[in-house]
């Protein structure tokens, strides 16, 4: 008896109803599948995603809503001139939409996302808040053992309030459905790479952002069956050129404006859209004394992708990201950023500086989560692929 696979268009549709789902009755049907089930909610970027998980916890990164919502209560908590993530995503939990997470999670990210989880104790203080300060140093002195007490203690409030154990075997599965996870996430990479015509960037977008809100190991199988309905697809390549998208990593473009930039010529074949969900580095790999909280606190600590939210004490990251774009076959990169996000803004200026040295083409432009005009992006964008397909600069 053969078992008939998912069309392409079934997997993108199921893709898609996940993205609208702003209730996430995904993650309600989850929660009620067993005893013992928690949702917390994660803010970009950093999230200790084999930590919650290990707490019986299923980790949700909340991206905001996006153009799904019209943002008015949200609007009276914050001033007109910073990004709209944050007045989107308390939006969604005036409206109830997050009513199915347990608690939240908030990196320190910027001063906004601070802020953010003052305003979400007091706005709901059934949830378990804890407000995450990651080192912003190496040095394995103080910074390993800093963040294993924050972790552990995170890790023991979860399961208490759960109601489970917080013992070691615990991180040793989450670690391994992690692990298995990114296999697979490595996988779509590199068929990106390899054929980016067979795996347009709205569809691999949705099929990353399903791994906010998914038990890891689900959606491997998931991204497993796509690769094989993208690879039958057949398509030939077109004359468009290859880039890294730079400098979304938080507050998330509308998907109109993903594929104005492919369709004005543009494959996007890298991006830091969802950072938090792919791998950034080596897995956890427990040493000697078998600790799974330390293994988890050195992966983290050898992080190999830098980001804006992340203090660059080697000032390594134009080199990074120059190397990424020779890595990966790109031509050029387009730098994306929210309006009014001072991480991303204020760190293209060191990136450009490499990308100049190196003749290595660029563009730039800003969007808001909710934009719904892309004509001028769409125009700039074209114009980038024309130059660099002409004279191989911008």
């Amino acid at each position: 008896m053969t078992t008939t696979q998912p069309t392409i268009e079934a997997l993108v549709a199921d893709l898609e109803a996940r993205f609208d789902d702003v209730d996430l009755g995904h993650v309600r049907a989850w929660k009620d599948g067993a005893r013992h089930r928690l949702a917390v909610g994660c803010l970009p970027v950093f999230a200790p995603r084999e930590v919650i998980w290990a707490a019986g916890a299923l980790p949700v990164f909340v991206r905001g809503a996006g153009d799904r919502i019209e943002t008015i209560r949200g609007d009276a908590y914050y001033q007109s001139y910073i990004c709209h993530l944050p007045r989107s995503t308390l939006e969604l939990g005036l409206l109830g939409h997050l009513d199915v997470l347990d608690g939240m999670v908030f990196p320190n990210t910027c001063d906004v996302i601070r802020n953010l989880s003052g305003m979400w104790q007091t706005s709901f203080p059934q949830h378990i808040v804890r407000f995450l300060d990651p080192p912003q140093t190496a040095e394995p002195a103080s910074a390993a053992a800093y963040l294993h007490h924050e972790l552990t203690t995170l890790f023991r409030d979860l399961c208490a309030h759960n109601g489970v154990e917080p013992v070691p075997a615990r991180l040793h599965l989450a670690i391994a459905d992690y692990a298995a996870a990114n296999v697979v996430m490595r996988e779509l990479a590199a068929a990106r790479q390899r054929e980016p015509w067979n795996l347009p960037v709205d569809e691999v977008y949705l099929l990353k952002r399903a791994a906010d809100s998914m038990p890891p190991r689900d959606w491997a199988d998931l991204a497993r069956r796509y690769l094989a309905a993208a690879a039958a697809r057949g398509r030939k390549p077109e004359d468009r050129i290859r880039v890294c998208l730079v400098g979304s990593f938080c507050e998330q473009p509308p998907r109109a404006l993903l594929r104005a930039a492919e369709k004005a010529g543009c494959y996007i074949i890298d991006d830091d859209l969802t950072l938090g969900v792919e791998p950034n580095g080596p897995d956890p790999l427990l040493g000697d004394d078998g600790d799974p909280m330390a293994a988890i606190v050195a992966a983290w600590l050898r992080t190999t992708r830098p980001s804006a939210v992340r203090y660059d004490e080697h000032g390594t990251a134009g080199r990074i990201l120059a190397e990424r774009v020779a890595a990966v076959g790109a031509d050029g990169v387009v730098f994306a950023a929210p309006s009014f996000c001072d991480p991303a803004l204020l760190d293209q200026p060191r990136l450009t500086r490499v990308l100049d040295q190196r003749n290595i083409p660029y563009t730039s432009f800003k969007y808001a989560e909710n934009t719904g005009q892309f004509q001028a992006i769409r125009e700039q964008a074209g114009t980038f692929a024309d130059s660099v397909k002409l004279w191989g600069t911008a």
